[in-house]
């Protein structure tokens, strides 16, 4: 369980970079979508760890690989924004949050369930009605019996 200390400097960076992106994202990652879902900070205060949400990318993990080589610039800004709060800054790392991914997926599983579920309830549904509907008797049968 993290302390409140740790939330309250990790809800600070997040805050900070959330900003930075906004500002300055686009010469990092271009055209992507990111958005910065979690921040956790370990208890010493030394390192923070950015999960991010990725979308318009086809290669997402190319997009964490240009926050990676960004760095020492993000770290750089972050102290710039920071310095009054924290007396030395955390290393920081990259991470792509899969979890709206995940959910997309979970989704789609379900939709797909759903819609078998649904084409076998109409199938049996048909096949209730074809078996209470009253079966045509056999004209031919009596026409025959008649001509005897």
């Amino acid at each position: 369980m993290d302390s409140r200390r740790q939330l309250k400097i990790a809800s600070l960076i997040k805050e900070e970079l959330t900003q930075i992106l906004s500002r300055e994202g686009k010469s990092i990652y271009g055209k992507a979508f990111v958005t910065v879902t979690n921040v956790t900070v370990t208890s010493d205060l030394t390192l923070t760890r950015f999960y991010l949400s990725i979308f318009g990318s086809e290669n997402p993990d190319e997009v964490i690989d240009k926050f990676r080589e960004h760095k020492a610039e993000i770290k750089r800004h972050l102290g710039e924004k920071l310095r009054h709060h924290l007396r030395r800054i955390p290393e920081i790392e990259f991470f792509r949050d899969e979890t709206l991914d995940n959910a997309y997926r979970i989704e789609e599983v379900f939709k797909k369930i759903n819609n078998e579920r649904e084409a076998f309830l109409k199938e049996q549904a048909e096949k209730e009605l074809l078996a209470q509907a009253p079966k045509p008797k056999a004209k031919k049968a009596a026409a025959s019996k008649k001509a005897k």
